[in-house]
């Protein structure tokens, strides 16, 4: 039983330490750190979409709001006294084409976001190569002393 226990632990300790390997890479910390910042950039979206354009869309359209356009299936059943029997089946469409609107403004975002990156990068190394100097080559003096050296050689 020892034995075992130990061969365990052993076994516990090399996992825990590929773990902390994994998790400390890098990469993994920017995906995380993108990932917490995609969803604080999905909520300023959607506030854009709710709260900005789809009020302008729905005075453009007379007042319509697409979170209530809906395709009603089976209607409510209520009773006499006004309580819901059976609930209402409705394909809720309007919130889908809310949701294909957030989808394209975030993709023209990230679009705008992604080529400004690049700009900005090429930029950058475009002035990283103008101050670089390129290989220092040899002056006038060491040519002309390996020409000198060259011909001293010829001459004996």
């Amino acid at each position: 039983m020892g034995k075992d226990m130990k061969a365990l632990e052993k076994k516990l300790e090399g996992t825990m330490s590929e773990f902390k390997k994994f998790i400390l890479k890098g990469n993994i910390i920017d995906m995380a750190v993108g990932v917490i910042i995609g969803g604080a950039f999905s909520k300023i979206v959607t506030s854009l979409v709710n709260d900005i354009l789809m009020p302008a869309l729905g005075a453009v359209t007379g007042g319509a709001s697409f979170n209530t356009l809906k395709y009603v299936i089976h209607p409510a059943v209520f009773d006499e006294a006004g309580n819901e029997i059976a609930a209402e089946t409705a394909i809720l469409y309007g919130s889908f084409i809310q949701n294909i609107i957030d989808f394209l403004i975030i993709g023209f975002c990230m679009f705008f976001m992604v080529k400004a990156i690049a700009a900005v990068t090429a930029r950058f190394h475009r002035e990283e190569e103008k101050e670089a100097p390129g290989p220092a080559g040899p002056t006038a003096e060491e040519l002309l002393t390996e020409i000198r050296d060259l011909l001293k050689e010829k001459s004996v």
